[in-house]
C-alpha cells in the first residue's frame, strides 16, 4: 500500500422501524447538522432532524427498496418505509445528494452535528441547551 492509499470508508447500516427497508452508507459524510424547519419537524415528528449529507452514490437500499414510499418530486424527495412509515432519508439536487436520518442509522457513524439551522422556525415549546452554534437558515 502506497503512502497515499487509504483505506475505504466502512459501510454504515441503518433502516426502518419495522425492518422492512433497509440501507448501507458510506461513513464519509460531509456534514452533518441538526434541522429545525417546520418541514423537518412536520416528517419527524420530533423537535428536530438530525441529518448527515453524503453523495447519494454512497448510498445503497440493500432490502425493500420496492416497499419505500417516496415523497416529492425528482428534484427532491424525502424517502420513507410504506409498511411503517419511517422516514429514513431524502434526496436533493435530483438524486446527487442525501441527507440520511441520523436516526435511522444502526451503527454509529464517525461524524457528529456541528450546527443547529433554522433556529428561526424551531418549535416555541423546545429549548437548545448545548454549545453548537445555531443559525436562522442554512449555514453560512
Amino acid at each position: 500500500m502506497s503512502d497515499t492509499a487509504r483505506p475505504s470508508p466502512r459501510l454504515l447500516s441503518g433502516g426502518c422501524y419495522c425492518g422492512t427497508v433497509r440501507y448501507e452508507v458510506r461513513d464519509a459524510f460531509a456534514y452533518a447538522v441538526n434541522c429545525h424547519c417546520s418541514g423537518c419537524r412536520r416528517a419527524t415528528g420530533s423537535a428536530f432532524k438530525p441529518f448527515a449529507g453524503i453523495g447519494s452514490e454512497h448510498l445503497s437500499l440493500v432490502a425493500g427498496s420496492d416497499r419505500t414510499l417516496i415523497y416529492g418530486d425528482d428534484a427532491a424527495h424525502d424517502v420513507h418505509c410504506g409498511r411503517c412509515g419511517s422516514f429514513l432519508y431524502s434526496m436533493l439536487d435530483h438524486g446527487a445528494k442525501v441527507h440520511v436520518a441520523m436516526g435511522t442509522l444502526a451503527d454509529a457513524p464517525s461524524i457528529r452535528p456541528s450546527a443547529h439551522i433554522f433556529v428561526g422556525s424551531k418549535a416555541p415549546w423546545y429549548e437548545i441547551t448545548d454549545d453548537l452554534p445555531q443559525y436562522d437558515g442554512h449555514v453560512t
